[in-house]
């Protein structure tokens, strides 16, 4: 071979064939040498180094599977609650597609396999068949569903092969949070997940997952000589098992040690798993950002988060993004930064064509199409007040017991919260406008005012629907149990314990035609002056309890309070659920003392439910994932007032919203029989009822400052709202007419002197009354005009009293004007 200068390279010159040496002769007396005492001392170490090494690793082994084996014979997700809506009714009729049908379905884990614990389905022409798993509502029947024109035809049990009229579907998940913190997690099985997806996982997490044995050695290689190379820490080099490790087991630390223990977990979990149980643990376990106040765990809650979908309907681009998010799901959050994740996106996309999971072709229609994220899960979200309340009810009901994946059924049902978060969206939108307007007249309401609404059954004090503020994520003060004034709320408990005289048969009896003076007047209480005022110092002179109450009037309530006895109107208070801090004053019967929206709305299920007080309650069931069933509600419900009375004062309530403060309700178009109250305080308050539903709505400062608005212009609005949209549902749009008991009777009263009316009486009215306490002379007045031998006619027994000041001896809190 040339050199670099035309001659022969040093390797071509002949080389001198080299000798082999005789060895030197050992003399045959001299013994083999010996390695010297320091080799033998090192090689003692390396060994004693060697099996120390391997002392300690056997004993992190050995905790470390026993953690892992404890965790998995338990169950990775154990201390996991499910928390359902209460099951969706449909009814021969309604509006519903076949199409809509399904997806309610899928969307609540029923799916076309028929090993499918929760559920599965079968389509047929014009009709979806469902059939209940093994995991679902004992309720639920397996049926045919019929459609037609978009709704409901006809309904079929497959138990017996007869028409219903009526379905339960199943009840959806609200919300699944893991243990004790707050992290939404729902749950999927590896079988859920669509190929997509576990194809971008593997290509950005670690494309040898599914033949390495719990560490990638080439990725760590790799991963150390980036990071030499660049002189920092920035290659991550943890498989899909080391990462399930650290979530699952390991504190966040960044040490050796944990690093150690997360290898030997990841090893572990390979000898115990098959990889495809690894990747759905991996797939419920990740951490994919947060939502509000809570974390959003695993691909399943991920889908409802960011595209609003269960997990199986996610196409290529979403699950590249997904699974792009993993790395920084803050800093790659499609909501906050667009451009950010669609960048990560289409760098997932390109690694899935590298890796043969994607054509050319597909790989660039998929990073092409637009970023398209949707908010879901907003059920939860808008139900959070609820849950809060639901995890209360829980630690009452079952101690501090740790879950072991409880499934816990509540009463919510989600198209009545759906309008109550619409309704209260809207009313609150209409509240702001009105504040605004008077703020420049009237500059002392800044900041934004709070709500709440709660809705329940009144016969069985489920809670359907319940909003606890306007924004969960900014405040999660909920003002459902917040102690307020109620106002003018509380008077029908006033005019509940006068009338109950009628049942008492005492030397007074009241009755809706009983009289009272409405005009200034000065209480002497406690030694002290105490002068309350109209709205707007509006009075009426000589009304009826019915128009008393109608029209709210403040003063001639005070003077029914104090001659049913104020200590007779606590006692009815109490005796519907209102707490103990109410006392026996004069402003008692203004609403002067604190109560909660809930306690108010379980308080007028007195009303409501033909005088039995029913306890408000939000779970309905809870079972344990082997089936036992560890808690099932009983309505804790008792008598609280004589069935005739409580309709007298159904009857009168139903007149504040034909003729009183609440006929607002009216002129906003809503028709069907109902009964309420407004409530004025420093707040805003509207309770009322159909012989389905009832319905309690605050608005107010979270200050306690003057709203300075009627709850006939704030909350009343919004309970009209939603009352109105609870109309289109089935089971709330047949609202009947209060049915009268046995025991009332009624009469028709002149308007001028409420006695019995004469044919010579210009103007009456139809009153009720409890049967023996109505009036038995006829009308005087016009019975003289006609005929003067009538004057010495036996008096009404309805009670006209002169008003007279009785001592009493309870302090009392400042009122101001109520309505």
């Amino acid at each position: 071979m040339l050199d670099v200068m035309g001659g022969l390279s040093p390797e071509t010159l002949p080389q001198p064939v080299p000798q082999p040496q005789p060895e030197p002769e050992r003399p045959a007396s001299q013994p083999p040498s010996k390695p010297p005492a320091w080799y033998n001392t090192r090689i003692a170490r390396i060994l004693l180094t060697v099996a120390a090494f391997f002392a300690v690793f056997i004993c992190y082994y050995l905790k470390v599977a026993r953690m892992t084996d404890e965790k998995l014979r338990d169950g990775i997700f154990a201390g996991t609650v499910n928390i359902f809506a209460s099951p969706r009714i449909i009814a021969v009729g309604d509006r519903l597609s076949a199409a809509d049908c399904l997806g309610y379905l899928r969307e609540n884990g029923y799916t076309e396999s028929r090993s499918n614990p929760v559920g599965w389905f079968e389509v047929r022409p014009g009709a979806v068949a469902i059939f209940p798993g093994r995991e679902a509502d004992s309720d639920q029947e397996s049926s045919v569903i019929y459609f037609s024109g978009g709704k409901v035809a006809r309904i079929v049990s497959l138990d017996d092969n007869t028409n219903r009229q009526e379905q339960r579907l199943p009840p959806q998940l609200i919300t699944n949070l893991a243990d004790r913190d707050r992290a939404k997690r729902r749950l999927v099985r590896f079988s859920e997940i669509p190929a997509a997806l576990v194809h971008a996982v593997v290509s950005v997490e670690g494309k040898r997952f599914f033949t390495h044995s719990g560490f990638d050695g080439l990725r760590i290689l790799k991963a150390a000589y980036v990071d030499l190379k660049n002189g920092r820490k920035e290659q991550g080099a943890s498989t899909l098992s080391m990462q399930l490790a650290r979530g699952l087991w390991l504190a966040p630390d960044k040490n050796w040690r944990r690093k150690f223990e997360e290898l030997l977990i990841a090893m572990h979990l390979e000898e115990k798993l098959t990889k495809q149980q690894i990747f759905e643990y991996y797939a419920n376990q990740v951490y994919l950002g947060r939502r509000g106040t809570f974390s959003i765990n695993g691909f399943g809650e991920a889908a409802r988060a960011y595209f609003a979908k269960d997990i199986s309907q996610l196409d290529v681009p979403e699950a590249a993004l997904l699974a792009g998010m993993v790395q920084r799901p803050s800093y790659y959050n499609p909501f906050h930064n667009p451009d950010r994740a669609a960048e990560r996106r289409n760098l997932v996309l390109r690694l899935m064509r590298e890796n043969g999971f994607l054509t050319g072709e597909e790989c660039r229609a998929a990073s092409d199409a637009p970023m398209r994220v949707q908010p879901g899960d907003m059920e939860s979200v808008n139900s959070q007040y609820f849950l809060d309340l639901v995890n209360d009810e829980l630690q009452s009901r079952l101690g501090e017991r740790d879950p072991q994946s409880d499934y816990v059924y509540t009463t919510l049902d989600m198209d009545l919260q759906r309008a109550a978060v619409e309704a209260v969206r809207i009313g609150m939108q209409n509240v702001d406008q009105q504040l605004r307007k008077r703020k420049h007249a009237d500059p002392i309401s800044p900041g934004q005012p709070q709500v709440a609404l709660i809705a329940l059954d009144p016969h069985t004090g489920e809670i359907k629907a319940l909003v606890g503020g306007r924004d969960y994520a900014s405040s999660q003060l909920n003002h459902i149990t917040a102690e307020r004034q109620p106002g003018s709320a509380f008077k029908p408990f006033v005019y509940a314990a006068a009338l109950d005289t009628a049942i008492e048969n005492g030397p007074a009896i009241f009755t809706p035609a009983t009289t009272v003076e409405d005009q200034p007047t000065t209480f002497q209480f406690d030694n002290r002056a105490y002068q309350p005022a109209n709205f707007e110092q509006n009075f009426m002179g000589n009304v009826t309890l019915r128009q008393a109450l109608a029209h709210s009037l403040n003063v001639a309530t005070v003077k029914v309070a104090q001659m049913a006895g104020y200590g007779a109107v606590v006692d009815m208070a109490r005796r519907a659920g209102l707490n103990h801090n109410i006392k026996p004053t004069p402003a008692v019967a203004l609403g002067a003392y604190e109560a909660t929206p809930l306690e108010i709305s379980g308080a007028y299920t007195v009303f409501a439910n033909e005088g039995m007080y029913v306890k408000p309650a939000m779970v309905a069931m809870v079972r344990s994932a082997d089936g036992r069933i560890l808690y099932r509600h009983a309505a804790e419900a008792r008598t609280a007032l004589d069935p005739r009375v409580a309709y007298l004062m159904v009857n009168m309530l139903e007149e504040v919203l034909r003729s009183g403060t609440g006929a607002g309700a009216r002129a906003r178009g809503f028709r069907v029989p109902a009964a309420g109250k407004t409530g004025t305080s420093h707040d805003g308050w509207f309770a009322g009822f159909t012989s389905q539903l009832l319905c309690v709505v605050w608005v107010g400062f979270d200050d306690d400052r003057q709203l300075n608005l009627e709850g006939a212009k704030s909350a009343l609005p919004i309970w009209t709202e939603f009352m109105q949209r609870a109309l289109g549902y089935s089971a709330y749009r047949d609202a009947k007419e209060f049915a009268v008991p046995s025991g009332v009777v009624s009469a028709d009263l002149c308007a001028e002197s409420h006695q019995l009316a004469t044919p010579q009486c210009t103007s009456t009215y139809r009153e009720y009354f409890v049967d023996g306490s109505q009036p038995v002379i006829e009308c005087e007045l016009h019975s003289l005009q006609s005929n003067p031998d009538a004057a010495d006619s036996e008096a009404d027994r309805s009670v006209k009293p002169e008003f007279e000041v009785l001592p009493q001896s309870q302090p009392q809190p400042p009122q101001q004007p109520q309505q």
